[in-house]
């Protein structure tokens, strides 16, 4: 880096860098908006199974903000997907690759040294040089050294290095948004097999329930107490409710089978942690970014400004092929029939030159790579404001959410109590004669939905406080060192 530091002064105290052709970046501007909804942003969510969630406007985001929810095993999954991870490895061998592109273009700036040695032994016909003597045959011994510098007069190297440090920096964070996303998969894969661990459970416990009852209506049959059609009723529902379980263990082994390619591991060689719902705790305080902040902290809007650089400096490129290059040349050398003389003065030889190429004609190939190159430019700017304008958009989707998640786990809880205390009620009347068997199956179906949908209300709002967390952007910038050590971690 010091080397690199000297070039680029001693370049600029001699003149010879010169003024580097094409448009010189400029940082698109964000759209200046106050914040993420057109409606007044919420700064606390309803209350709901004893926790009411608050937004703190600029508050930090931690890097490893998933330790907000309170579960070591969900730890452990964290830390070990980010270090085994094969996406993210892939990521790793690119960013190493962006970085090796961007040593080998600073080689363009530095004057290029060749050396060389050489013996041979020839033999010359005599009719070569017009005369009748026999043939020669004779040794020859050379070395010789030479250097060679292309004048950057009009920026062509420094605008490639602009754009490869651009694709380096659209490299560094592509990973940190694959390391975000990767974080957020295993959250919600976690989350989710919790939620069917949970539904499953509910399900077989309504079960056991169902078959109780028709054990003691199979006595009352035959005790000629109750119809047949009863027995037959309570054997379709029960029927009806384990033909439910299996979708639901499918549903199970598919998520634990996601969480293992996560892990880097084949689903036969995972020893996944049994995580309950009732291991997680619900972040009670939440960091809600400011917009100007969104646009420096989310990998993906980073990447996307990065893009725009290097399409940028492209620009540059392609102009500057339109104009001269400038290069000077030196040798020296030494030639010898013997190689005890070869190193004598008598036989050195040297040469000094300087060369210019410009292109004279043709058929418009580098005016056309120069328009492609700015049409390149705008498609960049375009999805740059895309970026800016979806994640903008996920924010305020994700804040409406967690709203509306609190409300409907409140509104679950409610109606899960009613109706078990239903349940409970219509089964106390039907054993008292009071109540028909197709007002307790009722019943008993309205309780089995309020169990699942209450457990899915509950999944719901972890969830999308762990999507808020990745919606701002992960919190990577509050330990960039430690981000940046992640990123090379197997690179050069």
């Amino acid at each position: 880096m010091k080397a690199r530091n000297a070039l680029n002064a001693a370049l600029l105290l001699t003149g010879l860098s010169g003024c580097a052709a094409g448009p010189d970046f400029m940082q698109a501007k964000a759209p200046d908006v106050p914040r993420y909804t057109r409606a007044a942003q919420p700064t606390q969510t309803g209350s709901a199974a004893g926790v009411a969630q608050s937004f703190s406007a600029g508050a930090k985001i931690s890097a490893d903000w998933w330790r907000l929810f309170q579960s070591p095993a969900l730890d452990s999954l964290v830390k070990e997907a980010l270090a085994s991870n094969l996406t993210l490895e892939a990521a790793r061998a690119r960013l190493t690759q962006a970085q090796e592109v961007l040593e080998a273009d600073y080689g363009a700036l530095y004057p290029q040294l060749t050396g060389s040695l050489g013996a041979q032994r020839q033999r010359t016909p005599a009719v070569r040089f017009g005369t009748m003597a026999s043939s020669t045959i004779f040794n020859l011994y050379t070395g010789s050294v030479g250097v060679s510098y292309a004048l950057d007069f009009f920026g062509y190297s420094r605008r490639t290095l602009e754009r490869e440090q651009a694709n380096l920096e659209n490299q560094r964070m592509q990973l940190r948004a694959a390391q975000l996303t990767l974080t957020a998969n295993v959250i919600n894969a976690a989350f989710l097999r919790a939620s069917l661990a949970a539904q499953i459970a509910a399900t077989q416990g309504i079960i056991r329930t169902q078959q109780s009852q028709q054990s003691l209506v199979g006595r009352q049959y035959q005790a000629g107490l109750v119809p047949y059609s009863d027995v037959l009723s309570l054997q379709s529902q029960l029927a009806a409710s384990e033909a439910t379980l299996p979708s639901l263990q499918q549903r199970l082994s598919q998520a634990s089978h996601l969480l293992a390619t996560y892990l880097g591991r084949p689903p036969a060689m995972a020893d996944l942690p049994e995580i309950r719902l009732a291991d997680f705790r619900l972040p009670a305080a939440l960091p809600l970014s400011l917009p100007s902040e969104l646009v420096r902290q989310r990998p993906d809007i980073l990447a996307a400004e990065a893009q725009l650089k290097a399409a940028n400096a492209q620009v540059g490129v392609a102009t500057a092929a339109l104009y001269p290059r400038f290069t000077l040349n030196a040798s020296y050398g030494q030639n010898s029939l013997k190689l005890a003389s070869l190193f004598d003065s008598a036989n050195s030889l040297w040469t000094l030159a300087a060369n210019l190429s410009q292109p004279l004609f043709d058929g418009g190939t580098l005016r056309a790579q120069k328009r492609q190159a700015e049409a390149a430019y705008r498609e960049a700017l375009a999805n740059y404001k895309q970026t800016l304008i979806t994640s903008f958009a996920q924010v305020a989707d994700v804040l409406r959410a967690l709203e509306n998640d609190a409300d409907s786990l409140r509104i679950q809880q409610q109606s899960a109590q009613y109706a078990s205390q239903a349940s409970n009620l219509v089964n106390l009347r039907y054993k008292a004669g009071k109540a028909s068997y197709l007002d307790l199956l009722s019943a008993q179906r309205q309780e089995q939905q309020t169990r699942i949908a209450l457990v899915q209300a509950q999944a719901q709002r972890y969830q999308d406080s762990a999507a808020l967390f990745t919606a701002l952007g992960g919190g990577w910038w509050q330990n960039p060192e430690a981000a940046d050590k992640a990123a090379i971690k197997t690179g050069s």
